[in-house]
């Protein structure tokens, strides 16, 4: 980020951390990650969340450079996960008279990784709470469990900003030139997808508000046709379809069911799906398939049985979607097994633990490898799920 004011007396002082591999332990990032965290300069000066222990340095840097020898008077804590509240003990050392800002839960955990002293130094806020600073007023917004219980976010009154936390964040660096939806769909399916009903109560109680600019602690500030991202984080919060099309998770052990997940894709294709995605999800990134798995309207489950079950690939994927409360889909399935096939019967299973799951009939089973009968089985299946043929609710 090239300019780092974001307005005459707002700043950024993040940093992007591009040596980073996977983002906490699990996602794959790689065009790195932005860990973001602002100052406010005023008659007080304020800073939003302090950053992740790889950038410690850049952001420091950056912090002292913007107060030009002057202090911090307060640090509003927005959220206590270590990515972004590493340097809580550092910043609360080096100005002995900052205030931490936070609600109630915030202190419940906050000593959980630091061992600051806290008597006189915390201000607890809650809901619709303000803190008048100059010029500039900030109004603080419960939210919690998006995605932790002591999440809040933060509304400069003045400038109308809001500050969201974890919220409209996605990944990658702050330099990375790609299509924000897609990163952050996959950040947002990750991070916070089990939490649709939070995201929920939280838009409601913003959209009373005039935003004119959304700041959150990663990925870029968002300046532009806000409705845009709004409307995606109702869209998924919800657990809506965003997209007409056809999403095909394969699980495959020697190639075989592949194969003839390979031929479903040509066959939806050629009776005119809008958009027909394949995923090898033994070789291709698990975050990704569960982000398209929640992309699109419809889906095909693919996967080879194994040890009386699934293939591990594909119940992992599963577990992945029922923890993110996958739900409001039509679902096809094809299982492979050579003399005993139970990938369909396990996929099922997992299938009936989740709400408004549609499963089309045929179920399409492979006896090891695909067959004309197969295919004739697959042009059934596809005519099932796209022109809603004969479905079970599970």
């Amino acid at each position: 980020m090239k300019d780092t004011k974001i307005t005459d007396s707002i700043i950024y002082i993040g940093a992007d951390d591009k040596n980073i591999r996977l983002f906490e332990s699990q996602y794959e990032v790689p065009n790195g990650m932005a860990y973001n965290s602002y100052l406010i300069k005023d008659e007080k000066n304020v800073v939003l969340d302090t950053i992740d222990r790889n950038v410690t340095d850049i952001w420091l840097e950056n912090l002292e450079k913007e107060l030009a020898g002057e202090k911090v008077d307060y640090l509003v804590i927005s959220h206590l996960e270590p990515d972004h509240a590493y340097n809580i003990g550092l910043l609360a050392k080096k100005y002995p008279d900052m205030k931490l800002i936070g609600n109630a839960m915030t202190f419940n955990i906050l000593p959980n990784f630091f061992d600051i002293e806290l008597t006189d130094r915390k201000i607890v806020v809650k809901e619709g709470d303000t803190l008048n600073i100059g010029t500039h007023t900030l109004q603080f917004f419960m939210a919690p469990m998006v995605h932790w219980p002591e999440v809040m976010v933060t509304y400069e009154q003045t400038e109308k900003i809001l500050f969201t936390a974890d919220g409209f964040g996605k990944f990658g660096t702050l330099d990375t030139e790609e299509d924000w939806d897609c990163e952050a769909r996959r950040y947002y399916f990750g991070i916070v997808g089990k939490y649709g009903a939070q995201v929920q109560a939280l838009l409601k109680k913003v959209a009373t508000l005039d935003i004119q600019m959304i700041c959150p602690l990663h990925g870029p500030i968002l300046k532009e046709n806000l409705a845009h991202y709004i409307e995606k984080y109702d869209i998924w919060s919800r657990y809506q379809p965003e997209t007409d099309g056809v999403f095909i998770a394969c699980a495959s052990i020697y190639g075989n069911t592949l194969e003839a997940a390979k031929k479903l894709k040509e066959i939806f294709e050629e009776k005119g799906a809008k958009k027909v995605v394949l995923s090898d999800l033994v070789r291709e990134d698990m975050a990704e398939a569960v982000e398209d798995a929640f992309r699109y309207d419809k889906i095909i489950l693919a996967a080879s049985s194994y040890n009386a079950g699934v293939f591990v690939p594909m119940q992992q994927f599963l577990q992945k979607l029922k923890e993110r409360n996958y739900q409001n889909r039509k679902i096809g399935i094809l299982e492979n097994g050579s003399w005993a096939p139970s990938a369909g019967k396990t996929m099922k299973s997992v299938l009936e633990e989740m709400k408004d799951i549609q499963v089309v009939e045929p179920m399409v089973t492979i006896k090891s490898t695909m067959k004309q009968e197969t295919i004739e089985q697959m042009e059934k299946l596809a005519d099932s799920l796209l022109k809603g043929g004969e479905a079970n609710e599970i």
